[in-house]
């Protein structure tokens, strides 16, 4: 008889009191039947009682045993006890008797500590296996030669099969992407060599690339060779998030360098720029000279742009960022894209509807379209298909931390993308640092990054899909705002003509020696009277030491000591009616905040030419003073209580002829338009069509609306209100909203 089989019965004994002392009862009169046959010997009937007890107490317990063993003992004492008997038998019985029942009792001990073994085992197992299976981390377990004979359903979800069972027997090198990081675990393996946080790059069943990080220790298992225990956990997120940080900084190290760089070359920039103005003033018409002097010229003009792009990518640069419609000024740029990306190029504009408003710089967004524009026309050598999009747009957790260093919010989303060559991953990593282009000599790589550090200096984030031959998606997320506009302190002008000379004195504070000469000899051939400082200190004395008025400080930003702004402020509480006008290729946030300008500042930007500066001086001269706190409470004060109006586009009455038809039929329909904008137009129409009817709508736009010249274009629009005619002869009036448009190149008309 095997008695754990009893144990097994359907019924656990711990939580069945009754049937526990139930097998005792049992085992204990069954044992009282060959008692009845042998009662003559008393040693048989005490063997048959102790089977009965320890039947019981293996079942029940040992007080189920103990209960047996007091029913076992009684029948013994009676039947060994009773009738005459000698005095020797009499002692023999008690003997037996006393052996009895201590076997019954040590029975009884051994089976509760057996027993409680055997249950601490079991909950031990317990534990360990719900630690196991239960685990976030994958866990297997296999053979010396690697092959899978256990796994946990953590690592079974990890490589995406349904069961343990697939994977069991398989050999671990056929769960790796690459054989040559299967022999390095394999060495492993064969020196029987703990090894942990090994990362290696693994593939699903479904064929999706993870990278997980292994540790695995070897278990010996005698002859047999031993086994080893591997831990998995799957770091691919963690491993893409490790990418995006170290791209992240690379990006963040190179715009230091390159701004730090454009704030240097610019002052060398303005002394060329400015002694090659003076030279092609004085050489006259003689080409053997002017010549030589104009290249000059023209070189300095192309690194100044060369340096405008490095400040932008480093987001050193100087915004003056207005509440915008990215709508509006998409389509203020489509007039220049339809003649600048050819006629073998489709573009497609699909604008949100009520998106938004962002707060950026216009002019810099409009880098970012015609940067991404010409990048997207250059990817389809042979024609294709431009569409750019808006649209508002909510993030949330999971893409933001797959999209580092996004945070989740409310966005307005700027997207382009081309049916063109596409990039590969390698490519994608590098696209946006500077100097890196893959259009070999044509480019110049700074394309894309001056885009990067705009987007980013504005508040948003950019990031680009893109696979070989499936074309490319560039989409730029900007904060959305909630439309309230700046405080803004502007200097406004007091509209008086403007002198040809000045007379006025000006302090002039530049701590470069060659480019303060170079603005006090210009100034002074413009008739101004000039005070010159190399720093703030200076500054100061000269201030306090002038009897005469000082009209205007023209003063750099980054100086050495006492920067700029710390200088007005000082030199504005000396002399209240003193006008103020910056000069720097970059701030350092002395002027601004994250490369915002505060309001009331006046900033001239290296670098810049010596007309520029005549014309800024002479401006900010002609201009009203605004006192310091005035400027100064843009930083704490950012907006106003006055609420915008919603963005409306600009509707103009106008009674064009245009062609309409429903989606999905062939004849066009003629109609006539009321009025009309980008976003929308109000015409008649033959016959009465519900709202939310989807239409083709073509006709031709007029200069004022396409731009340049006259444009033929086809929109899909929905009718968002409609109005029934009364009577005969009169059409129906339709409201369309307008949800894409479609130029068709080549069909430039003279007039509208």
């Amino acid at each position: 008889m095997k008695l754990p089989l009893i144990r097994g019965l359907a019924v656990a004994p711990a939580r069945a009191p009754i049937l526990r002392y139930g097998v005792a009862l049992l085992s204990t009169v069954l044992a009282l039947i060959p008692t009845l046959f042998f009662s003559d010997i008393a040693e048989s009937r005490l063997v048959v009682f102790a089977v009965a007890v320890m039947v019981s107490a293996w079942y029940g317990g040992w007080k189920p045993g103990l209960a047996a063993t007091s029913f076992a003992l009684t029948v013994s004492a009676y039947y060994s006890l009773a009738g005459g008997q000698t005095p020797s038998e009499y002692r023999k019985a008690i003997a037996h008797l006393a052996l009895f029942f201590a076997v019954a009792l040590l029975i009884c001990w051994f089976n509760a500590a057996l027993r409680a073994t055997q249950e601490s085992l079991r909950r031990s197992e317990s534990n360990f296996r719900s630690l196991v299976m239960n685990a976030p981390y994958g866990i297997c377990r296999c053979d010396a030669l690697g092959i899978l004979q256990d796994a946990n359903p953590a690592m079974v979800a990890m490589f995406g099969y349904d069961s343990a069972a697939d994977l069991t027997g398989r050999h671990l090198g056929s769960l790796y992407s690459d054989a040559q990081q299967w022999f390095q675990t394999a060495d492993y393996f064969h020196a029987r060599k703990e090894f942990n946080n090994l990362t290696t790059e693994c593939v699903r069943k479904d064929g999706a690339p993870i990278v997980a990080r292994i540790s695995g220790r070897s278990i010996p298992n005698g002859k047999e060779g031993g086994s080893y225990e591997l831990f998995m956990e799957d770091v691919t997120e963690t491993r893409m998030l490790e990418l995006q940080l170290r791209q992240a900084q690379k990006m963040e190290a190179i715009g230091r360098l390159a701004g730090g760089i454009a704030h240097d070359f610019n002052n060398l920039l303005m002394v060329i720029s400015g002694y090659s103005e003076f030279l092609l003033e004085r050489v006259g018409p003689d080409p053997r000279l002017r010549g030589p002097a104009q290249e000059i010229s023209n070189a300095t003009q192309r690194a100044t742009s060369l340096t405008r792009q490095l400040l932008a990518f480093s987001r050193k640069q100087m915004l003056a960022p207005k509440v915008l419609d990215l709508n509006e000024v998409v389509a203020e740029n489509l007039k220049m894209l339809t003649r600048m990306i050819g006629e073998d190029i489709d573009l497609v504009m699909v604008p949100g509807p009520t998106i938004g408003a962002v707060r950026a710089d216009p002019g810099q967004i409009d880098q970012v379209i015609m940067n991404l524009a010409v990048n997207a026309r250059d990817a389809m050598p042979q024609g294709g298909k431009l569409m750019i999009e808006t649209a508002n747009v909510t993030l949330d957790e999971h893409f933001a931390r797959t999209h580092a260093p996004l945070t989740p919010g409310d966005y307005v989303m700027l997207a382009i993308s081309d049916t063109g060559v596409g990039m590969d991953n390698e490519t994608q990593s590098r696209i946006f640092e500077p100097f890196f282009t893959t259009k070999g000599a044509k480019g110049t790589g700074l394309g894309l990054s001056m885009v990067y550090g705009i987007v980013k200096q504005s508040g948003g984030f950019i990031f680009v899909d893109s696979q070989p031959q499936r074309g490319t998606a560039f989409r730029a997320y900007f904060p959305r705002v909630d439309g309230r506009e700046d405080a803004a302190a502007a200097q406004d002008s007091l509209g008086l003509p403007r002198a040809d000379r000045g007379q006025e004195t000006i302090l002039l504070v530049e701590d470069e020696t060659n480019l303060r000469r170079l603005a006090r000899q210009y100034l002074e051939t413009q008739g101004y009277k000039i005070l010159e400082a190399e720093d703030g200190a200076a500054a100061l004395q000269i201030v306090a030491g002038h009897e005469g008025v000082i009209d205007l400080l023209l003063t750099d930003v980054i100086m050495p000591g006492m920067n700029g702004r710390e200088l007005a402020g000082q030199v504005t509480t000396l002399l209240p009616d003193v006008r103020v006008l910056y000069m720097s290729g970059y701030t350092e946030n002395a002027v601004g905040l994250d490369g915002t300008l505060d309001a009331g500042i006046n900033l001239l930007q290296k670098p810049f030419s010596l007309p520029v500066l005549k014309d800024r001086v002479r401006e900010v001269l002609d201009s009203e003073p605004i006192p310091l706190e005035v400027a100064m409470q843009s930083r704490s004060s950012s907006v106003l209580d006055k609420k915008v109006p919603p963005f409306r586009a600009r509707r103009f009455n106008l009674q064009l002829p245009l062609r309409y038809r429903p989606l999905g039929e062939k004849s066009w329909r003629p109609g006539t338009t009321e009025n009309i904008s980008r976003s929308g137009l109000l015409f008649q129409a033959q016959e009465f069509l519900h709202p939310n009817a989807q239409l083709e709508i073509s006709l031709v736009l007029p200069p004022e609306i396409a731009g340049l010249a006259a444009t033929e274009v086809i929109c899909r629009g929905e009718v968002v209100r409609s109005v029934e005619a009364q009577g005969q002869g009169v059409t129906s009036a339709l409201a369309a909203k307008i949800l894409q448009y479609h130029f068709q190149h080549g069909t430039h008309v003279a007039q509208a």
